[in-house]
């Protein structure tokens, strides 16, 4: 199960590296979300984890879209590492193949959620980090990865505008840049 997961985990430590980065003056930096400042981003990431946790334990899942930046108040690395490692002791094997919604797939462990689920902090690691003015590559094995699940669940993003609409890259664009067309993010 650990394996199924490593990409996840890669996902959370390179979000968690750039939360480290920004600068102290930097969380009402706007990102390419729209409407929303580094502290939202963050906050929705943070929210992402109390969501995971309560999919693992059966609770209702919150709403980490509506006024995400609740979720990071105070210093925005220690509120990330504190629901992350809350979560984390939550994931059990029992937890990890408990049947969750998965939109229009129907339900599915919650193991094979969080291999999708690494698209999230990967492309919000994308824009927290334009946002600070941090490097902004991505690791190409996650964006692989993701970009094949961007092509699963991006019509039902889109369907309920929780994604705007795909932009065309440049001729020869990495896979990165065109990742991040398809979800609306212009990198180029």
């Amino acid at each position: 199960m650990a394996q199924k997961l490593s990409g996840y985990h890669r996902a959370l430590d390179l979000f968690e590296g750039v939360v480290g980065g920004v600068a102290r003056d930097g969380w009402d930096a706007a990102t390419p979300c729209s409407g929303w400042t580094a502290r939202d981003v963050a906050g929705h990431m943070i929210g992402g984890q109390h969501l995971i946790r309560a999919l693992a334990t059966g609770g209702t899942p919150p709403d980490v879209n509506t006024d995400p930046g609740r979720y990071c108040t105070g210093d925005p690395l220690l509120a990330w590492r504190t629901a992350r490692k809350e979560t984390e002791a939550e994931l059990t094997q029992q937890a990890l193949g408990r049947q969750v919604p998965f939109g229009a797939l129907g339900d599915l462990p919650l193991s094979d959620f969080l291999g999708g689920y690494a698209l999230e902090p990967l492309i919000h690691t994308w824009d927290l980090a334009t946002a600070s003015g941090q490097p902004d590559r991505l690791d190409p094995d996650l964006v692989h990865h993701g970009f094949a699940t961007a092509h699963i669940i991006g019509g039902a993003l889109r369907a309920a505008e929780q994604l705007g609409p795909a932009l065309t890259p440049p001729r020869g664009a990495d896979e990165q840049t065109r990742l991040l067309a398809f979800l609306g993010r212009k990198s180029f």
